[in-house]
């Protein structure tokens, strides 16, 4: 028989053996789970320290200078955000900064602009400033000559900006026939507006030829066929071949690069359809995404509910997000589309169109606002204004019973995008509501030279392009690009000087300023595209501005945007700009310091 010792040997060995068997069973299922979910681990990845950068001087907002302010320094976190704002001077204990070249503004946002036309009008003939058919034409050939394969019926030939006015007229399909060089080729050429197109004769041929007139739209017909208006463009852009994803994803990378080099970080893209929000997410998701957008639904078909169709979106790091809604009153005033009360002054046989009932508009604001969407409408002549507060009113009566219209209005945030021509009596409802206006600044200056003939004196003193008499609505300021150029500085100045950003002048008989009453500071055009646009994306404190918790959006000028005489705000040129702590567009090849 064995002995105690012995005996007690004999299990500790066992034991031993059997403690050593489970700690490698525990270790390889460690290793297995990891191989399985690599995140899961006991070592995790430490949280690197916020980044510090100091300028020459940093201005925390519209209204703060860094003068005032005296802040020169940020840190920002790895996940992009401010962290801390201070003055290097009096942060005692950090030692001496190193200082980098330049002034330091809160990133810009466009409060109103379309991403994939943007990006498509960079890859399309360019006929801003034509001003005859010959200079159409040739432009057109070099854009074919320098594109092989457009113009074909597989890929037609895209274009934008021609005006009838400097055209002397309305063009014709024919027009563009007479030259060998565009014979035969299809081409859709959008108007500056963007409210109508202009296509060849070989388009047109696709087209039956015994076309009826259709509600809210216009077939022009005389001095021929060609041109197709607001609604009237639906048959022309049902038989264009629409561009692949691959290829919007070219136009998305290209705007977004563009937009960069102007000081923009961020902006509201107004009307998208459902097929390029779910592009959207997926790019959003990939280093190609660069910019913030606050995305407009619209439906496939305009001016419908579609709810099936669209997925909210809101990103924790503020890249997308899609809550809100376009819906469509109107045209445009270049091509009398936009829809007045009374008829325009330079065409007493036409009060514009619109381009839904009142009834559908009020409809359609009710469902989408019921829905969770904030509602924001086009509408340009005084009409449409009026009928675009007609519906706002009643969707903020439905959502919020027993409350006014304006308790209701602050946390829903209803937005007339362009806000451009508003009977007197409408302003007033517009103030009692606290409906917001996104006004781009540089369409008064564009449109200056035949808005009085288009409106008459007394209806553009008293209702058109108002942006100081709109100021306490806190608007939201943008370009509307394509249709104008993005550059947000030109946008400053056109709200500060009233003239032109391509001039420099207003028109014949005010050359130092159309109708300067309606002008803005340059703090109050700076709110404009900072906190303005914040707040109209529901972004108030996190956009616009360098604070604690904001995103790390900022960009870099060659000198303080205070310093820079009003004339010159027109020729600014951003150095740097940065979005969520990155650096997306730099002028100098180097980052450099003082």
């Amino acid at each position: 028989m064995p002995s105690l010792a012995a005996t007690m040997l004999w299990w500790g060995f066992r034991l031993s053996l059997l403690a050593g068997c489970i700690a490698v069973v525990i270790r390889l299922g460690q290793q297995h789970q990891q191989q399985q979910h690599p995140l899961l681990t006991s070592d995790p990845e430490p949280t690197l320290p916020p980044r510090t950068f100091c300028y020459q001087s940093v201005r925390p907002d519209a209204t703060t200078t860094a003068a005032t302010n005296g802040v020169d320094c940020f840190a920002v976190s790895a996940e992009g955000t401010f962290t801390r704002v201070f003055n290097s001077e009096s942060a005692a204990g950090d030692g001496p900064a190193k200082v980098r070249r330049g002034h330091v503004l809160p990133g810009l946002w466009d409060g109103h602009g379309h991403l994939i036309p943007y990006g498509e009008f960079l890859h399309s003939a360019d006929l801003f400033g034509s001003t005859s058919l010959d200079e159409i034409r040739d432009r057109l050939a070099m854009y074919l000559d320098g594109h092989p394969g457009a113009g074909t019926q597989e890929e037609w030939a895209r274009g934008i900006g021609w005006d009838q006015m400097a055209l002397g007229g309305m063009p014709t399909a024919d027009v563009l026939e007479g030259d060998e060089r565009l014979k035969g080729r299809f081409f859709m050429l959008d108007r500056v507006d963007v409210h109508c197109t202009w296509v060849s004769q070989a388009v047109l041929d696709l087209l039956p030829e015994d076309l009826p007139d259709i509600p809210g739209g216009e077939i022009v017909r005389s001095p021929g066929m060609g041109v197709f208006c607001d609604n009237a463009m639906d048959m022309v852009v049902e038989l264009w071949p629409k561009p692949s994803v691959q290829r919007k994803k070219e136009f998305v990378k290209s705007a977004m690069g563009e937009l960069h080099k102007v000081g923009i970080v961020g902006m509201h893209d107004a009307g998208v359809l459902p097929a390029d929000i779910a592009l959207y997410d997926e790019m959003s998701r990939t280093d190609d995404w660069t910019l913030r957008v606050y995305a407009m639904i619209e439906c496939k078909e305009r001016n419908t509910f579609c709810p099936e169709d669209v997925v909210k979106v809101s990103q924790e790091n503020g890249l997308l997000s899609v809550r809100s809604v376009k819906l469509f009153a109107d045209g445009a005033l270049g091509s009398w589309g936009s829809a007045m009360i009374l008829p325009y002054s330079d065409r007493p046989d036409t009060s514009g169109s619109l381009l839904v009932n009142t009834s559908t508009l009020i409809s359609l604001a009710k469902s989408w606002s019921l829905a969770g969407f904030q509602v924001n409408i086009h509408a340009i002549g005084d009409l449409a204004n009026r009928y675009a507060i007609d519906a706002m009113e009643a969707a903020l009566a439905d959502l919020c019973p027993g409350e006014t219209l304006s308790a209701c209005q602050s946390q829903h945030r209803f937005r007339i995008e362009h806000s451009q021509i508003i009977h007197p009596t409408d302003q007033a409802r517009m103030h009692a509501a606290g409906i917001i206006p996104s006004i781009q600044p540089t369409h008064a200056t564009s449109d200056m030279a035949y808005a009085e003939a288009r409106l008459g004196e007394e209806r553009t003193r008293t209702e058109a392009y108002r942006m100081r008499s709109l100021l306490d609505l806190h608007p939201v300021l943008g370009s509307d690009f394509p249709v104008e150029p993005p550059n947000p500085f030109e946008g400053i100045y056109a709200a500060v000087t009233r003239r032109n950003p391509h001039t420099g002048r207003g028109p014949p008989g005010a050359e130092d300023g159309w109708h300067l009453e309606e002008a803005l500071s340059l703090e109050e055009a700076l709110r404009g595209f900072t906190k303005g646009a914040a707040r109209g994306a529901f972004l108030e404190g996190r956009a616009g501005v360098i604070q604690e918790g904001a995103f790390a959006d900022w960009i870099v000028l060659d000198e303080p945007l205070e310093g820079v005489g009003a004339e010159e705000l027109r020729h600014v040129k951003v150095r740097e700009t940065w979005v969520g702590g990155k650096l997306v567009y730099s002028r100098d090849e180097e980052v450099s310091d003082v």
